[in-house]
């Protein structure tokens, strides 16, 4: 004798997933995924970390002399992987759309050739990320250990490759990317964002960087520093605009530590200072140390003193 009775809750469940379909206009024919795998990103992502890194990130049995072919085989199959959910993203992109399935067979190869065509400059911005982190720890005693351990390293391997899946017009599978970094480090860098060569992120955890927001060369964050926006601007139907700049840029040779909240499309101009817990929406000018105000006088809940002051 069944202990529960399921089958109700089945037909419920059933009938709340054809309402969402029927609301969201999604396609009721019978067959596979419509949209891509989160476990699928991940696995991909690990094998790709390994062709950027092979003696590092690969297999542990990996000698130098066979870096080539694991690189290569590797390389092959992890882009058909791709293939297959740039394939998924691709018709969930277009699904109310008629289109032929050739041309988005040509669309996703072509997607995926730019991709794999990113990644030595791609490693080479990684590289530029690592030796950031060694020349700016003290404690950090080898380039090696800052890539297997720093929780910033990890998530600019992700953001670099999200970023990539963005510009080539993959929002989904670059957000995917992104999120499982968010998961493990604490770091939160949208695939939108441009961050240039020797980026380092000291610590991580709470750092918060937006989708519009542009960072130049060899800028250094600390632990809980957001780069977000001030306002969301709606349009006439009362609806979030989208795509709008509004986050901030921040120039060459910045340093921003720890806490600090810049918000909106402010500029922080070239070899800035923003110390630790300050609070900005206005632009800061070139070579600038921002610190928090001293406070000025002693608190008091003395009336009397306050009608004195006065």
């Amino acid at each position: 004798m069944a202990v529960f009775d399921i089958q109700p809750i089945v037909a419920s469940l059933n009938a709340e997933r054809q309402a969402w379909r029927t609301s969201q206009r999604r396609s009721r024919e019978p067959g596979g995924r419509e949209f891509p795998s989160p476990q699928a990103i991940e696995h991909i992502l690990e094998a790709f970390k390994g062709i950027l890194f092979p003696m590092r990130l690969g297999p542990l049995d990996l000698r130098q002399e066979s870096e080539d072919f694991f690189v290569g085989h590797t390389l092959d199959s992890a882009l058909h992987a791709l293939l297959s959910q740039v394939r998924l993203e691709l018709r969930y992109q277009r699904r109310h759309e008629t289109l032929a399935e050739d041309a988005v067979e040509a669309q996703a190869i072509q997607a995926v050739q730019t991709f794999a065509a990113s990644l030595p400059a791609m490693r080479r911005l990684l590289d530029s990320d690592v030796l950031a982190a060694f020349q700016g720890d003290p404690a950090a005693r080898s380039v090696d250990e800052v890539l297997l351990c720093y929780p910033g390293v990890l998530a600019m391997i992700h953001h670099r490759i999200a970023h990539q899946l963005y510009k080539i017009e993959l929002p989904l599978l670059a957000r995917m990317s992104s999120e499982i970094a968010h998961s493990k480090t604490g770091i939160d860098i949208h695939p939108g964002a441009q961050i240039g060569s020797c980026f380092f992120i000291d610590h991580g955890t709470g750092v918060v960087i937006g989708e519009t927001t542009i960072i130049g060369d060899r800028v250094r964050l600390y632990q809980a520093v957001t780069l977000g926006a001030k306002r969301f601007p709606l349009d006439e139907n009362g609806k979030l605009e989208k795509g709008l700049p509004r986050h901030p840029i921040v120039e060459d040779d910045v340093v921003i530590y720890a806490g600090a909240t810049i918000l909106g499309r402010v500029t922080l101009g070239k070899g800035c200072t923003i110390g630790g817990n300050v609070w900005l929406i206005d632009d800061v000018p070139p070579g600038t140390h921002v610190t928090q105000a001293k406070f000025q006088g002693a608190a008091t809940c003395d009336p009397a003193a306050e009608d004195a002051a006065q």
